[in-house]
């Protein structure tokens, strides 16, 4: 239940505290006092209505709205996991919210900050909300199957043949793409296949373009190498006079020189070494130049491989789709600095085409199974459809009975309600999974026919179907606080003490707190606790102005009515301002009444 409420700054209202009670608390006052925004803040409290920066009262700096809940032991475990807190047994929870100038707004429970989205969750825990759009609502087929299908708790059901809808759609819409693309992807194919053959043709090898290249250099160069090794061979050997002669000469000088003095030894050994190492690459150039043949069929052969690499290379180095983000001439130069191996882009092209061609023929095989897909995919949507429909006229058949026993305490013993109810279709869209297969019928008097709601003409049976309906729905789900605003809309004197009886049955035998908003007094007089929704205006402080100026601020005030004050304002709400003691006699006649 909600033990209290808290609304400071917003709007109208400066300081409001309503310390409420188990049963029935009826607010009244007259039009326009801020019945409606006690319901606002309530909602804003709960996340169940945006919170605006226009709502802070001028001149404050922030709105805050609290509630303290007691919950019930039915959801106490379902707001811990919300929250990830623990709540004693009998404990209390402290919502809070607050709005600021800037447009933003702070949400906590119990001290510890959360977000609107996780309060809302715990509205649908702690509160049920019925305000007068219900009524329109409750016309509407949509709205009448959701209320079935909660009664009957068939969510999940229908979550598994919405889904099974939605999947269905998808494999339609996929077999409908295919067969559009069926053409063009065959000729992607058939393009994709032959460059393909065509590249796998010339066998090319990760490495082999370099070195191909350095070959062919060496082949179209043999006389010139040849000859150059010769000489350099000539003069570091063969020649009169070459270089590894005279440094034998200078060696076998430094080594007697050594020998008569021991310091010059290591410019000795190093000119011996010298000598040797060039000893050794004039023979290594006399080798060198010995296997350089001129191989006219060699050079041939490397000529036409790499014409065959070129060609490759022409068409395909730049095929291969650029990354997301990057233009295909910032690709070519980036590959150009990162791989000095023209054929590389070849390469990779070769295995995106073997990615493109999986791709296109899985496609295929795709459509070839889709039909079977499909196929299972219907089957299972009907079986989910006459599952859903079984369920929905079980439930039917156990609500309807109920509401009608509800609408009998509410002065319509002769009504009878029933539900039409069809197998869902699943046929053109997501919504229709699940849309328009149940509509309620009512007869409300003997010899009519049965009729949809919405053909109804009477606004105060339309209310109290309403009302009946929320009595089975909320004993069924455990919500704890109902709030009912204005729940007299379009209904008289007479069927209002028929409401306010049955909104105090609701209270008191289901365990439930109720908060209603009312205009008539035969509902308020069957209040457990009545407050009193004022609306006063004052000149500002200092400024000697009257209460009708414009600097006069208004102000919002919630007061319990007990007593005395309680018959003064039902009396006031008979009669309006022209209170008589006939009127306060009939004030004490509807409390004694509704006792």
């Amino acid at each position: 239940m909600l033990r209290q409420l808290h609304i400071a700054n917003l709007a109208v209202i400066a300081d409001a505290t309503i310390d409420l009670g188990s049963g029935l608390n009826v607010f009244t006052g007259q039009t326009g006092a801020g019945k409606s925004l006690v319901i606002g803040a309530f909602e804003i409290l709960l996340g169940l209505r945006k919170a605006k920066a226009d709502q802070i009262r001028p001149g404050a700096d922030q709105a805050r709205i609290s509630g303290v809940f007691q919950p019930s032991e039915h959801v106490r475990p379902r707001l811990e996991r919300l929250f990830d807190a623990t709540i004693e047994e009998g404990g209390e929870l402290l919502l809070t919210r607050k709005l600021f100038p800037t447009g933003r707004s702070s949400c906590a429970v119990n001290g510890h900050p959360v977000t609107a989205a996780m309060l809302a969750q715990a509205a649908e825990l702690l509160v049920d909300i019925h305000g007068q759009h219900d009524h329109q609502l409750l016309l509407k087929p949509a709205h009448q199957r959701d209320l079935l299908d909660a009664f009957g708790d068939l969510h999940l059901l229908r979550d598994q043949h919405a889904d099974t809808h939605r999947q269905l759609r998808q494999l339609q819409n996929q077999k409908q793409e295919l067969e559009t693309t069926r053409t063009l992807r065959a000729q992607q194919l058939d393009l994709f296949e032959f460059q393909a053959d065509e590249i796998d043709a010339a066998e090319p090898t990760e490495g082999e373009f370099p070195e191909l290249q350095a070959r062919a250099t060496v082949l179209a160069s043999v006389q010139r190498l040849k000859r150059d090794a010769a000489a350099c061979h000539a003069a570091l050997y063969d020649a009169d006079g070459s270089v590894v002669e005279r440094l034998q000469q200078i060696t076998h000088t430094l080594l007697e020189v050594a020998h008569l003095d021991p310091a010059a030894a290591d410019p000795a050994e190093q000119v011996r070494t010298a000598t040797l190492t060039l000893q050794e690459a004039a023979f290594e150039l006399s080798r060198y130049e010995q296997r350089l043949d001129h191989d006219p069929e060699e050079a041939a052969e490397v000529d036409s491989r790499l014409n065959t690499l070129n060609r490759l290379i022409s068409k395909y180095a730049n095929h291969l789709p650029p990354p997301e983000g990057l233009q295909s001439s910032s690709v070519g130069r980036l590959r150009e600095a990162a791989e000095p191996d023209a054929l590389a882009p070849v390469l990779a092209y070769r295995r995106h085409l073997a990615v493109q061609i999986e791709r296109l023929r899985e496609q295929t095989q795709d459509a070839a199974g889709l039909d079977e897909r499909i196929a299972e995919a219907e089957r299972q949507l009907d079986q989910l459809g006459g599952r859903l429909t079984k369920k929905r006229k079980a439930a039917a058949k156990k609500l309807l009975p109920q509401v009608q026993g509800h609408l009998a305490e509410l002065g319509m013993p002769e009504a009878h309600l029933e539900a039409v109810i069809q197998a869902p279709n699943g046929s053109s869209s997501d919504t229709s999974a699940t849309s328009a297969e149940v509509e309620l019928l009512a007869r409300t008097n003997p010899g009519q026919a049965t009729r949809p709601l919405r053909d109804i003409a009477s606004g105060g049976e339309l209310s109290r179907v309403m009302l009946a309906l929320k009595s089975v729905r909320q004993a069924d789900a455990g919500i704890s606080v109902l709030v009912f605003d204005e729940v007299d809309a379009n209904i008289g004197g007479r069927l209002g003490s028929v409401i306010g009886q049955k909104l105090r049955a609701l209270a008191r035998d289901e365990g439930h707190q109720v908060l209603c908003i009312t205009h008539l007094p035969q509902i308020a007089a069957f209040g457990h606790r009545h407050f009193r929704i004022a609306k006063s205006s004052q000149a500002s402080s200092g400024s000697g102005k009257t209460r009708n100026s414009a600097e006069a601020t208004t102000t919002t005030t919630v007061e319990p009515v007990t007593g005395k004050s309680r018959i003064d304002e039902l009396a006031e709400m008979m009669a309006g301002r022209e209170v008589t003691l006939t009127t306060k006699k009939q004030a004490r006649e509807l409390l004694a009444a509704a006792e």
